[in-house]
């Protein structure tokens, strides 16, 4: 994730702190009152909740698409192409950028530097494209367009879920820069997140699934975490980016699974 790195100032209050972690994850135009220094951190509850609502944007690409009549392929792409539209790819880009620096890296000084640089390497592309194309093939898997749609919303709901877990976890990497002006979040902001995340999963997918889809995520968002321990000691803003990318993939590709 890379937003403006200049002083993040919102208004207090849960509705406050929903609207400014809108306001964060999208490109939709709201505009909170400032009021005070708020921290990323301050709503972490909501992630899963912004989530839900870019999953649903999503969803309903895939439906006009299908009503359309566009094909499975065509219609998830554009499907998956509105909610990178919808969050002005902040994810991929931090997906980009930590593929970059962890491939491209040769120690943790370098491998920081380039995960700064704004500017995509061979490795960050490859890792775009791969991201999109296992997306979209999960979608046009799944095939049946209510289904494809829930599980966009547990997908994008739960990914996100997992990220206040993650900035509690890892410190970040640098004193400067997104992941340091985002703060940790509170014991119960993640409790609430993670809660919300999987109550979301496990009603879009159903119990079964849905639980099978949060475990295999959860290991693979752990794994991730693990391996930005070893690469730099911490977390960055594109590397938090790169968690939310990595449970949004998994959790697609289980609810594809017949």
């Amino acid at each position: 994730m890379s937003r403006s790195e200049g002083p993040l100032r919102y208004s207090a209050g849960l509705f406050a702190g929903f609207v400014a972690a809108t306001a964060f994850f999208t490109r939709l135009p709201v505009n909170p009152e400032p009021a005070g220094e708020w921290r990323l951190a301050d709503s972490a509850w909501a992630f899963p909740l912004v989530g839900a609502g870019i999953g649903g944007a999503a969803a309903l690409a895939l439906l006009l698409a299908q009503l359309i009549g566009l094909p499975g392929w065509p219609a998830a792409l554009l499907s998956v192409l509105a909610g990178i539209a919808l969050t002005g790819a902040l994810h991929e880009d931090g997906l980009a950028d930590t593929a970059d620096g962890f491939c491209g890296g040769r120690d943790r000084e370098e491998k920081l530097a380039i995960l700064r640089d704004s500017r995509q390497g061979t490795y960050g592309v490859l890792a775009i494209v791969l991201s999109v194309l296992l997306r979209t093939a999960a979608l046009a898997a799944i095939g049946d367009v209510i289904h494809a749609g829930l599980a966009l919303v547990a997908a994008h709901a739960a990914s996100r879920a997992a990220l206040p877990a993650a900035m509690i976890g890892l410190t970040p990497a640098r004193h400067d820069g997104l992941g340091a002006m985002a703060g940790t979040p509170r014991a119960g902001g993640a409790i609430a997140a993670a809660l919300i995340g999987a109550a979301t999963a496990l009603a879009a997918l159903g119990p079964v699934r849905g639980a099978i889809a949060l475990c295999l995520a959860g290991v693979m968002v752990f794994a991730t975490v693990e391996l930005a321990r070893r690469q730099i000691g911490g977390h960055t803003g594109d590397v938090l980016g790169a968690f939310q990318q990595v449970g949004e993939i998994v959790i697609l590709l289980a609810a594809s699974t017949r």
